[in-house]
């Protein structure tokens, strides 16, 4: 029976080219949070623990996702997704290894950092609605709920190993070999990428006059199904989930920890989003609406209960619990939206939802650090899980009221299978390189 179930849980890992992606996919993030950790604490060093200076840093990596993110959906679905990410991996590359030799030299200053997270959000206004939408293309739409949760999964095994390591190099080495191993990590996904075999996709066909983002726009406005799990990101992600700035803020002002300290703080908060992902691998159908819903208010309430730690033992059991809520709700809300959407608009759907879900944090890095710099890091906590419960009570009350329900929380079970098309195939150029 275990082995039954393990099995359904890796169903998605039968497909050779998602096997190529997770991998490539696990070895970069994991680097990536290496990277956040060792960015974060070169901030605060430089800046004697400044909340303002970091809640800037998080604000500049996340607006071009608010300016750009749109449009990067238009590119992902008009262009070759694997070409896409194959070049936002190597700009991605080439601008930590950057960052990573100015801090080895001695050179980096705020500013340098500053320019660093602009650069990487323009990159990744392109990456993440070509990423998201690129999974359904490596398994189909049968697979694509398995393949959703296991890409979940990976991400959050790499969020837990990540900043554990970073946090045991940075206390022995400095933050810029942590800085250089992320430059590194980038040849893991290219590399995958470039070993797929394309006939094996499953590409949509691509409609005339299908291609603006106002289309997508359109789309969406004229689906309540949609609209609301995209409401409830706009709130939840706004002022519940600026954990990249709380953190470190609450190891450093409330706990007075070290590097390691926090690593453990981060690896607490991913551990539970893993758990979440790994319960999310044996979904099956689109999840409903007081799926998602129910989830953001347990998230809301985890949230506001870990602002009241009064200790870091205590921290670290309240964020786990509180990350595997947030991960739970934001891929409940992501599957809801994903596989409600007709593959044709998918990647500006996706785009639309990064937008929501990430794009709002430079707002919400700015409200909640300068709430944090006033009353410190407790109360950005507190804020933003009080707001996330007011939110997702307000949902439940319209959900009760029958709106935003789809055809899928009435008995519609699967997901119908699209075929590939070859009509629309891009050529290879010398096969899998």
């Amino acid at each position: 029976m275990l082995g039954k179930t393990l099995a359904s849980g890796l169903r998605s890992l039968s497909v050779r080219n998602f096997r190529l992606f997770a991998a490539g996919q696990l070895v970069s993030v994991a680097g990536t949070w290496m990277m956040v950790v060792a960015q974060d604490w070169l901030v605060l060093s430089l800046t004697r623990d400044s909340a303002a200076a970091l809640a800037t840093v998080t604000a500049l990596q996340f607006t071009p996702l608010m300016l750009f993110t749109l449009y990067g959906g238009r590119l992902a679905d008009r262009h070759d997704k694997r070409r896409l990410l194959t070049w936002a991996n190597t700009v991605s590359a080439a601008l930590a290894l950057a960052l990573a030799l100015l801090d080895l030299s001695g050179s980096a200053r705020l500013w340098h950092v500053y320019c660093f997270a602009l650069a990487l959000g323009t990159v990744n206004a392109v990456e993440v609605p070509a990423r998201m939408s690129f999974v359904g293309e490596l398994v189909g739409a049968r697979l694509l709920p398995n393949a959703s949760a296991l890409s979940a999964a990976y991400f959050n095994v790499a969020r837990v190993a990540g900043p554990a390591l970073a946090g045991l190099l940075i206390s022995a080495f400095g933050t810029g070999w942590v800085m250089l191993l992320n430059a590194v990590s980038y040849a893991a996904t290219v590399a995958g990428l470039r070993m797929m075999r394309t006939a094996e996709l499953h590409r949509p066909e691509r409609a005339a006059g299908r291609g603006g983002v106002t289309d997508g726009l359109r789309y969406v406005t004229s689906r309540p199904d949609l609209l609301l799990p995209v409401a409830l990101i706009a709130v939840v992600g706004l002022f519940g989930l600026n954990f990249q700035l709380l953190l470190p803020l609450l190891a450093k002002t409330v706990f007075h920890a070290d590097a390691a300290s926090f690593g453990l703080l981060t690896t607490a908060f991913a551990a539970g989003s893993l758990l979440a992902a790994l319960a999310g691998t044996g979904r099956r159908s689109r999840p409903s609406a007081g799926t998602v819903v129910l989830s953001a208010l347990a998230f809301g309430v985890l949230e506001t209960t870990a602002a009241w730690a009064p200790d870091f033992t205590s921290a670290l059991a309240l964020l786990a619990l509180t990350g595997f809520a947030s991960l739970y709700f934001a891929q409940a809300a992501n599957h809801r939206i994903q596989l409600g959407s007709d593959p044709v608009y998918r990647g500006r759907v996706m785009a639309l939802y990064t937008l929501i879900l990430q794009g709002s944090t430079p707002l919400g890095a700015l409200l909640v650090g300068a709430l944090s710099q006033r009353l410190g890091a407790r109360a950005g906590l507190l804020t933003g899980g009080l707001v996330s419960t007011a939110a997702a009570l307000a949902a439940w009350a319209v959900v009760r009221r029958g709106i935003g329900r789809g055809e899928d929380d009435t008995g519609q079970r699967d997901v119908p299978e699209r075929r590939p098309s070859h009509a629309h195939r891009h050529p290879t150029k010398g096969g899998t390189t």
